[in-house]
Order: C-alpha cells, then structure tokens, then sequence
C-alpha cells in the first residue's frame, strides 16, 4: 500500500467513526414522552474526558435514579454517542 493509499485510507476510517460516533466516549440520557413513546427527548450528554466507562457509567445511574422516583411513567435510556433526533 503506498502513501497516497494508506492516507487515503486512514481518513476514511476516521470519517466513518465521527459519522458512526465509534470513538466517542459521550453516552447521552433519553427520555419518551407520555403522549408520545416514539419520542426521543434529550435529557443529558455526559462527555466527561474521561473514559467511555465513566461516562456510560454516570448515565446509568442518573436513569436509574430517574426510574426510582415513585411515581414515574416515563422511560429513560442510555445510547452512545451524542445527542440525536
């Protein structure tokens, strides 16, 4: 593989992962609506500069502290990367 090849190559991976969001390490809170569950309503990124281990991890516990409040009909749910309609 020349260097042509191989430059060409390395950017088309590294368009695929900012287009797939496989190297980010930001996880984000979703929510639905009660009227609508097909909704997807942003409720947090978490892109700490830490690892993807972290940040997955804050997530979860914020859903979780969000699912334990008595009374909630609302589902909540972690997806990585940012925030997406």
């Amino acid at each position: 593989m020349n260097t042509s090849s191989r430059t060409f190559f390395a950017l088309a991976v590294a368009a695929i992962m900012v287009a797939c969001d496989l190297g980010s390490t930001t996880f984000t809170l979703y929510r639905h609506s009660t009227q609508d569950e097909t909704m997807r309503i942003h409720v947090a990124s978490f892109d700490a500069t830490a690892s993807e281990t972290y940040n997955r991890g804050n997530c979860e516990r914020v859903r979780d502290l969000f699912l334990a409040q008595p009374g909630v009909k609302t589902r909540f749910w972690c997806e990585k990367g940012s925030f997406k309609k």
